[in-house]
This record gives structure tokens, sequence and C-alpha cells, in this order.
């Protein structure tokens, strides 16, 4: 099982964002990622907060063996053409290290900050639908020309294309029929956070059978499209279910989730860097201890 965690780019980058890069590697995480946001939910809404891209590239420069990706994002504010540029561009400068995490968006502040109104969830799945084959096109040919009821792309070029071939891989956040269909023919992993009906008032095993009930139905879309589930990696991403905050508390504590979540077939656990005053607070000793210890108590 694999540890990595995520940075929200709420700090500027001379001012502690480029340590917490730094650090994350030293820690010996295998991945580093950040949410791709215009802005994000209280408490951070009202205050600073940096582009993804942007601070990946940073990061990209300042270590040199971490994965840097996108835990996720989406086409609310984002169109496949520049995208596509933007994300080979960066598996350049990182020599191959990126990974991107993507997923059809939401109703938050990203989705009407261009001015439009928030899609409805079959708009959002319809759009996602045609955005993420489209991407991947882009990223794996040099020259695409696509009509699409959502995007268009006439005559994109993309040379040299990726480091990594054939494309950088998609790590998709699914967990509608669709979504998994998508996660099964285009991913190279599958991301969740859990169910949110049970993450509010439901107890651990409630959130683990609910999960289940998840991995089961990718497993179907893996069917479906003529493909193994163990093809596919499985990312947890911690910070909303039940257990919340919880599982930062220790060593142990973080053991015990991250092994009962193994037994589910997950390959790989995301921890948020410690934020003071948020739902990701954490003592920053603990959060280090778990980096350097829990990885060969895990196997």
């Amino acid at each position: 099982m694999r540890l990595s965690t995520v940075i929200l780019p709420y700090r500027r980058w001379h001012e502690g964002g480029r340590d917490a890069w730094l650090r994350a590697e030293q820690l010996g995480f295998h991945a580093a990622y950040s949410y791709d946001h215009l802005s994000w939910r209280v408490p951070f809404r009202d205050g600073p907060w940096f582009g993804a891209i942007p601070t990946l590239t940073a990061a990209a420069g300042a270590t040199e063996r971490i994965r840097l990706g996108t835990l996720v994002t989406s086409p609310n504010f984002r169109h496949p053409v520049t995208l596509a540029k933007e994300l080979i561009t960066l598996d350049d400068l990182s020599g191959g290290r990126v990974t991107l995490g993507i997923g059809a968006g939401g109703i938050g502040f990203d989705a009407t900050a261009l001015g439009q109104e928030a899609w409805s969830p079959r708009e959002r799945a319809d759009r996602f639908g045609e955005f993420l084959p489209l991407l991947d096109r882009l990223l794996s040919e040099d020259t695409v020309t696509h009509e699409g009821r959502f995007y268009s792309a006439r005559e994109a070029q993309n040379i040299p294309g990726c480091v990594q071939r054939p494309r950088l891989p998609f790590t998709v956040a699914a967990t509608g029929p669709r979504g998994l269909k998508l996660a099964a023919r285009h991913g190279q992993a599958w991301v969740t956070t859990g169910d949110p009906k049970v993450s509010e008032t439901g107890t651990p095993e409630e959130s683990r059978e609910a999960i289940r009930g998840q991995l089961e139905r990718l497993a179907k879309a893996c069917a479906d499209v003529g493909r193994e589930p163990v093809e596919l990696d499985k990312v947890l991403l911690t910070g909303f279910t039940p257990e919340g905050s919880a599982v930062l508390e220790s060593v142990d504590a973080f053991v015990d989730f991250a092994g009962r979540h193994r037994e589910l077939g997950f390959t790989e656990i995301v921890l948020h860097t410690p934020i003071p005053d948020t739902r990701f607070a954490a003592d920053p000793a603990v959060f280090e201890r778990i980096a350097a210890e829990a990885p060969a108590q895990l196997g």
C-alpha cells in the first residue's frame, strides 16, 4: 500500500508553500497532490488560494522524486484543449512525475465562477462523458480534431506529447454508473472519499460497507468494458469518512484504518497535510511519524 498526501494551495510559495512540498518528498510520500479549484469551501473561501497547475509546476522544480498531481481537476472551469497543453508541459518539467486526478465536478464555487449557472447532475455527467475521452486523445495523439456537443478541438496539436507513454495516468473520481464506466475505460486508478451520506451520520463500519458497494460497482463497470478490476489502482482520499481526523491521532489509529481499507482492495491512502483550525487539523509530529512508520507496518 502506498501513502500519499494532499497539500492545499493556501500558502504563498515563499511563506511555507515550497517547504510543504519539499517536506512531503523528505518524508517519503509516494505522491503529493493539490486540489484544483478556483476557490474552496469555508474557511478557505475568503482567504488565500492559489492555482493548482502553477503550484504543481513550482513543486516540480523544487522536488526530484515524488509524484505530483491533482485531486481532482474537473470540467467546471477547464477545457480539454488548454488543459492538455498545460499537463503535457507539466509532465515534461517534472520528468514524467504527473498523475491527473479528474472528476465530473460539483456545485461548489467553481460551478458558477465563470458566470454560468451551476450544471445539473445530468449535465455534469454529460460533459464529463465528453471531456474525459477527448482529453485522453489530446494527451495521446499529435493532432486532434473533434466536434462535440460541449467541447471541440480543431487541429489541436500536442507535440511532443507526454513524457509518460502513451500519456500521463488518470485517477478518475466517480461513484455513479456513467462515471465508473469512464474510470474503467480510461483510468489507471479510481479514487473515492467514501459515501457522503454515510459519512455525515454513519459509523465507520457503515462507511466501509458503502465503499465496498462502490468497489463492486467499479468491478461491474470494468467487466462491462472487458477490463480486469485489478488493473486499476484504488485510492482513498481521507478526511471525509466518519473517522474524520481521528485517523491521524496516532500511528496505531492510522494503521488500523488503513489496514481495514487495504482489506477492501485499496492500494493508496492519501492524507491531508495538517492545517490548524480546519477539518484537517492534526498534530504535525504524529503526521510525520505516520509517514515514517506506517508504510512498513502496512507492508
